[in-house]
């Protein structure tokens, strides 16, 4: 498929910045913090993230940080995504992948440079529905969202090569471990109060679990809203 946008014009009217220079600071943040992958920091420069954020924090696009989206969610900050597909992606491709809470779309965007098809899934209607905006305006084709239950995963479309959660769950789902193919890699934030980046790998003997950075994110949910 077709994957090609001017990613260097502006998206949004008035937000007067240099998206191109921007990113590529971001970049050599992100080299900086350890995240190595050629490939994710290709698609980390690529993707431009302020199309993505509230219009009033276009300016803040490329800070570290998370940033609210509204409905009580968070686009999750630059080294958290990289972090956890450098992971993912770490002496493989990721293949089919899905994600579980598309947010506003910004994931998995930089995702879709890094594989051919990407399923994602959101609970929350109206934050679906500004993915889908934020997306058709970058014209990004590989990218399938659906709305519906994370914790259901998408059985439709499995098994997946990869899965990744963009919300905290207290224990995998396992719904979604039934969905993981044999060989594939599934990263998910795991705990309550403290978080940490967990990798489930599938294999032929059963599932493998790896944990590495302490992060933060929103609960998830079930159900759809």
């Amino acid at each position: 498929m077709n994957n090609k946008a001017d990613f260097n014009q502006p998206a949004k009217a008035g937000i007067g910045m240099t998206s191109e220079r921007t990113r590529a600071r971001m970049v050599d943040r992100l080299r900086e913090q350890g995240v190595s992958d050629p490939r994710v920091l290709h698609a980390m420069g690529v993707i431009p993230r302020h199309v993505f954020v509230e219009p009033a924090l276009a300016s803040r696009a490329y800070e570290d940080t998370a940033l609210p989206l509204g409905f009580a969610q968070t686009i999750s900050q630059p080294y958290v995504v990289a972090r956890m597909i450098e992971i993912l992606i770490h002496g493989r491709e990721l293949g089919k992948t899905l994600e579980v809470g598309a947010g506003c779309g910004y994931q998995a965007a930089v995702l879709s440079l890094l594989t051919t098809q990407v399923f994602a899934v959101e609970r929350i209607a109206p934050l679906l529905a500004k993915a889908r905006d934020n997306l058709r305006q970058l014209k990004l084709t590989r990218i399938r969202l659906k709305h519906a239950d994370g914790n259901l995963g998408l059985p439709e479309a499995a098994p997946f090569d990869t899965i990744i959660l963009a919300a905290a769950a207290k224990s995998v789902p396992p719904t979604l471990l039934t969905q993981l193919a044999l060989g594939g890699r599934l990263v998910i934030p795991l705990g309550g109060a403290e978080q940490v980046i967990c990798l489930v790998e599938r294999t032929d003997k059963g599932f493998v679990e790896s944990r590495f950075d302490a992060v933060r994110f929103v609960p998830l949910l079930s159900g759809v809203a």
